[in-house]
């Protein structure tokens, strides 16, 4: 589990492993259609698409692909969202990314560039890689300007599992 952040905090989040007991408090991302507006190819079912992510997340977890991390609120000890550095394979290259995603409710609150930042942070501490990369949809505006928050740069546009993505990167 060298990748995740799990016992780490920043301001106002905690960052804890992802735990199958998350699975109903996640399902709203997965209701809200603006969740995935941008990203063909997932699951229309909410319920089959949460559980493929955590799925996913888990097997992660299993091969050291890095993975998601719960954002618990310090306030609220309610789940804000995931956010978490991942193994990623982009044009045959592999990567380490800060993903980050969190549930409607709590958009536009700087929760998603807090928990990216905190990821870069612990990324460069630990000596994980020169540089981080974030995939992101070419028409996904509002994480485009969470991985500008966070210091990174457009480093190039390609394809990632058959959508259009910019990479945003940002060097050690």
């Amino acid at each position: 589990m060298k990748y995740l952040l799990n016992g780490e905090s920043s301001e106002r989040l905690l960052f804890r492993k992802l735990k199958q007991n998350h699975f109903n408090d996640w399902l709203p991302f997965h209701k809200d259609p603006r969740s995935s507006e941008f990203w063909d190819g997932l699951p229309t079912d909410p319920i089959v698409a949460c559980k493929q992510q955590f799925n996913r997340a888990f097997e992660r977890y299993q091969y050291n692909l890095g993975g998601m991390n719960a954002l618990i609120s310090k306030k609220t000890n309610k789940l804000i969202g995931l956010c978490g550095l991942l193994v990623q394979t982009v044009d045959d290259i592999d990567e380490l990314e800060i993903g980050y995603s969190i549930l409607p409710k709590y958009w536009r609150k700087g929760y998603a560039t807090e928990a990216a930042v905190k990821c870069k942070e612990y990324a460069f501490k630990h000596n994980f890689t020169d540089s981080l990369i974030s995939i992101i949809h070419i028409d996904n505006i509002p994480s485009q300007k969470v991985a500008i928050a966070n210091g990174m740069h457009l480093s190039k546009t390609t394809s990632y599992c058959n959508n259009p993505v910019h990479i945003y990167r940002v060097f050690k």
